[in-house]
């Protein structure tokens, strides 16, 4: 039996208070019960994995079938789950909050809506709309969901720091709880985000060659992997599978 889910939701935000906390990314019920058997303290979803899982690319799968993802999620464990929304699955301010108002009703404890469609940045003045809407949208729930706003300047080759903390600054204004800029390497780039947006708090995307430490030390709150676990995973899988195919034989489990 899954934890209270207003227990739950209380849990994950008290975790922002302080400190730096992990936030690694299952793709399924499998990854879910390994991870809570490590001993993490709360997970998010992950586009990507999700997506990989049903033999698919990020942005690929459909609204609902992403709502059935996190609802199946949130009721495999006791751990509060942060939802990878997205972009909210529409490019208006109300249809974002109508989507975000569905997600609430999933069981998570936070959610992130991303200000990008294909490889373009929302206009900004729309984009604080959508924050705005998803905010609004929370708040009617009378349920207690983080709202996470993520800019993804630094993804699709906008890597001027000053505009991404830019969006931050004005996600934080339109009621963004928590701010996030995927991509982000330098910890000086991040402690500068962490400055710009105080006292809310900020996630880091923690990429290869990079150490939860010094994101910690840089000023965030907590740390997720995105797609990376679940790129280890199918890197593992294509190794096995080649090593069949070549050598006839399988590697050693564990």
């Amino acid at each position: 039996m899954a934890a209270d889910v207003k227990a739950k939701r209380a849990a994950f935000r008290k975790l922002h208070d302080a400190g730096c906390f992990v936030l690694p990314n299952p793709w399924d019920i499998g990854s879910v019960r390994r991870l809570e058997r490590l001993g993490f303290a709360a997970l998010a979803t992950t586009s990507s994995g999700f997506a990989w899982a049903m033999g698919r690319e990020d942005g690929e799968m459909s609204r609902d079938e992403v709502l059935g993802h996190m609802r199946e999620i949130c009721e495999a464990t006791d751990l509060p789950v942060n939802a990878d929304f997205e972009a909210g699955f529409a490019d208006t301010a109300k249809d974002v909050g109508r989507n975000v108002a569905l997600a609430v009703k999933t069981g998570v404890a936070g959610l992130s809506i991303e200000d990008r469609v294909g490889a373009e940045l929302y206009d900004l003045e729309l984009a604080c709309e959508r924050i705005r809407a998803a905010r609004e949208a929370i708040d009617a729930s009378g349920e207690d969901v983080l709202l996470v706003g993520r800019s993804e300047g630094f993804l699709v080759g906008r890597t001027e720091l000053s505009a991404t903390i830019e969006r931050l600054v004005a996600y934080a204004e339109a009621g963004a709880d928590c701010l996030y800029a995927p991509g982000i390497r330098e910890a000086s780039d991040i402690a500068a985000v962490v400055s710009a947006v105080a006292p809310k708090p900020v996630n880091a995307l923690l990429l290869a060659g990079m150490r939860v430490a010094d994101l910690a030390a840089a000023g965030a709150r907590r740390v997720s992997v995105g797609g990376g676990l679940a790129a280890a995973a199918w890197a593992g899988f294509d190794r096995a599978a080649r090593q069949l195919i070549n050598e006839g034989t399988v590697p050693p489990r564990g």
